[in-house]
């Protein structure tokens, strides 16, 4: 007996210690859409002295509500570098995958007093956003820029028949896609998107209202400084965008930009005229979206002048 203890005693002192977790090589990858702890310092720095670093503000929608015009104007402002493309990177899985690397790698090179700003208007009305940019950054800065809900709905169709017609594809005509046998056909997706209240309550289950700046589109086509300086109050910018920014292009009929003596106007696809639609359709849609937008107002505690 007294052996057979013995034998037990020197297994034991021979035996490794039993780790407390798996050593770094068995343990599991970390998902490649978590941000690390240092993600927020850039990858690469220039020899200007610009990094790559994630938003501090994104652009979150909605399509046709004048996301382009609103980060061009953003991009006046010297404390403001602007991602020049939509990354679409929280609402596409493909490039949700690649992960934060990736997501960063899209990002302009910046100086460090500067903010980073990135819009994709797809990010609205995408259900999994909202939380995927809250595991990001729960403190980022959020801008979205919502247009009359009818009138976004032609502009969406717009979008589309222009794209249709550039590549020879059949496309419906607008009554056709609106109305179906005497009705609004709840089918059609431009519908959803103008559906604000609906986005809007995915959203505030991550972000108080106090970190979603609404921009009025209809007001920033009319008379875009008003609206600039609200952006800028919203980010705590010091004050520098100013009417001498701005001049009425009248041949395109909407505002473009002046910055440091350069003109610039946005692309020819914007501010396409609406097709015709009959006064009886139009009606149809102000009364089926009469109801979702006292929902939106009373939501956000602000009211937009909608018909």
């Amino acid at each position: 007996m007294a052996a057979l203890l013995l034998g037990l005693l020197l297994f034991a002192l021979q035996s490794p210690p039993i780790p407390s977790r798996p050593s770094a090589d068995a343990w599991p990858p970390a998902d490649p859409t978590e941000p690390s702890p240092d993600a927020d310092n850039g990858t690469t720095t220039h020899p200007n002295g610009t990094s790559q670093r994630l938003p501090q503000i994104v652009i979150i929608g909605v399509r046709k509500g004048g996301t382009r015009a609103l980060i061009e104007m953003l991009s006046l402002h010297s404390a403001v570098a602007a991602a020049q493309n939509e990354v679409h990177f929280f609402d596409w899985e493909s490039h949700y995958q690649k992960g934060i690397p990736w997501y960063l790698s899209q990002m302009p090179y910046a100086f460090p007093e500067q903010l980073t700003v990135e819009k994709t208007p797809a990010y609205f009305t995408s259900s999994k956003v909202p939380k995927r940019i809250h595991d990001l950054n729960p403190d980022i800065k959020l801008l979205l820029i919502l247009r009359d809900p009818t009138e976004r709905v032609l502009s969406d169709y717009t979008q589309v028949f222009y794209n249709r017609l550039q590549k020879h594809k059949r496309y419906q005509p607008i009554e056709y896609v609106l109305v179906r046998d005497g009705d609004i056909n709840l089918g059609y997706k431009a519908l959803n998107r103008s559906l604000y209240y609906v986005h809007m309550q995915n959203w505030l289950q991550y972000f108080p209202l106090d970190s979603i700046h609404v921009v009025d589109g209809d007001e920033l086509i009319r008379d875009p400084l008003p609206e600039m300086k609200k952006v800028e109050r919203f980010l705590k910018l010091e004050p520098q965008i100013n009417a001498s920014n701005f001049y009425f292009n009248k041949t395109k009929g909407f505002y473009c930009l002046r910055d440091h003596g350069k003109e610039r106007c946005l692309h020819d696809s914007k501010g396409r005229a609406h097709p015709h639609v009959a006064p009886a359709i139009l009606q149809k849609l102000y009364t089926f979206f009469h109801e979702p937008n006292k929902k939106f107002f009373q939501m956000v505690g602000r009211t937009f002048n909608w018909k």
